[in-house]
């Protein structure tokens, strides 16, 4: 329990760095460059996304990073960003509930996804 309570602690660690990252892109591109949540939404996850796959490979779960890997994870989360920022667009919510429930979202799917699925040869 307390080795699964540090993974989770490391990861919420990157996490909120990843968040940040997202955040201000994301307030970039929906107020500068005037695109869409959905489209803001799909683009600030993949450049935080790509910060956020190589850290949590190389500390958190201490396993190699490979192309697929990196794939896989961004095609998953990356779907359920985009559709958070469609429906985000359709139903006229402000960015800010965007990005936040996007956070909390990919927080735990995120988490799950990673030990479950992406790292999961590194117990093996």
């Amino acid at each position: 329990m307390k080795a699964l309570w540090k993974e989770f602690s490391t990861f919420a660690v990157v996490g909120v760095a990843s968040s940040l990252i997202h955040w201000q892109l994301f307030y970039v591109l929906v107020s500068a460059a005037q695109l869409s949540q959905a489209v803001s939404n799909f683009s600030a996850f993949c450049v935080a996304a790509t910060f956020s796959f190589y850290v949590h490979a190389l500390y958190t779960f201490e396993a190699g990073a490979s192309a697929l890997r990196y794939l896989v994870y961004v095609f998953f989360m990356g779907v359920m960003s985009f559709v958070v920022g469609h429906y985000a667009d359709v139903w006229k919510i402000h960015g800010l509930v965007t990005v936040a429930s996007f956070s909390l979202l990919s927080l735990i799917c995120g988490m799950f996804f990673s030990r479950l699925i992406m790292f999961k040869e590194r117990e093996e």
